[in-house]
């Protein structure tokens, strides 16, 4: 485990230098001169250039990407060009929120899903099954952004139950911060909901007429038993991989609902960034997101293990 753990993280190294190089390019091919920006419409072109060469734009792209990378070896992501604060700093105060958005989300989709699979399983072979189809295919069609609107305006402005904009920390309150957060919350569970409890299903299915479920059958188990302890363990496994996924994607899918309830988070921060051309805060968050989704598919990879003793890694 502990050599296979090892390669993995080394395996990291290509791909991080890869999405570094990718996202670079994109960034600084993007049309828009932040120095521009900040002096203003009316700036003369000596002003202009003269910042380019404070800020380091002046200097050819293979330059800045080489300094920009030499600078991240040694932990330094670099400092906004607008507040001149390290991005590390700006990521630190922002990444609070994000996760929170995230632990919120993924307990209202694994708390919604996972029974739902196991209902749908149990009461195979009648109306259910259909039913459950046809409303998983349509919260994965449903785009989050057109259902973080309407929940804006049916449960935060014709029936003011949730807030529509804003963050509490958790430190002032969970019932305030949860109360903050349930809205965009339920906005990214909404289409995972569909997707994991459809995978969760089928691999159910699959394991319900394998030898062990016919053993504890014929020892007289009861069916909800055989669905809880032996189907639903063994169907965990694959389930596990699209779990993994979902919890990565939720850090992308954060910059929708962040823009729309204006959450203080990582998302919005990408946003804002992306506006004004501030290159080292998009690149430091870009980066930041890549890292957790590396992270967390290795993190699955060795859930693997747990769940099932008979996988073992050399």
């Amino acid at each position: 485990m502990l050599h296979y753990t090892l390669r993995r993280l080394v395996a990291i190294i290509p791909v991080l230098f890869i999405v570094s190089i990718i996202v670079f390019m994109i960034i600084h091919l993007t049309p828009g001169n932040p120095a521009f920006l900040i002096l203003g419409e009316d700036s003369s072109p000596e002003a202009v250039e003269q910042l380019e060469q404070q800020l380091g734009l002046d200097k050819p792209k293979v330059v800045q990407y080489v300094d920009w990378v030499g600078n991240i070896v040694t932990g330094d992501l670099g400092a906004s060009i607008y507040s001149e604060q390290p991005v590390s700093e700006i990521i630190g105060e922002r990444i609070g929120a994000t996760f929170s958005l995230m632990v919120v989300a993924m307990l209202i989709t694994l708390l919604i899903a996972i029974p739902t699979a196991i209902f749908i399983v149990w009461k195979r072979n009648t109306v259910m099954d259909p039913l459950f189809l046809s409303g998983s295919l349509l919260g994965t069609s449903i785009p989050e952004f057109w259902l973080a609107l309407l929940l804006v305006l049916g449960l935060g402005v014709a029936i003011p139950i949730f807030p529509v904009a804003g963050y509490v920390p958790i430190s002032e309150g969970i019932g305030d911060w949860l109360h903050h957060l349930l809205l965009p919350g339920l906005v990214l569970a909404f289409v995972e909901i569909g997707l994991i409890a459809r995978m969760l299903r089928d691999s159910m299915l699959e394991s319900l007429n394998q030898d062990y479920t016919k053993t504890a059958r014929g020892k007289g188990v009861k069916e909800s038993t055989v669905l809880v302890r032996h189907v639903l363990a063994n169907a965990l496994i694959p389930t596990t991989t699209v779990i993994g996924l979902t919890v990565a994607g939720l850090l992308g899918g954060t910059v929708i609902a962040e823009t729309i309830f204006t959450i203080p988070g990582i998302g919005q921060l990408l946003i804002d960034s992306i506006h004004r051309r501030d290159y080292p805060v998009i690149q430091g968050v870009v980066l930041f997101i890549a890292c957790v989704y590396v992270l967390v598919n290795l993190i699955v990879d060795l859930l693997y293990a747990f769940l099932d003793p008979r996988i073992r890694y050399d």
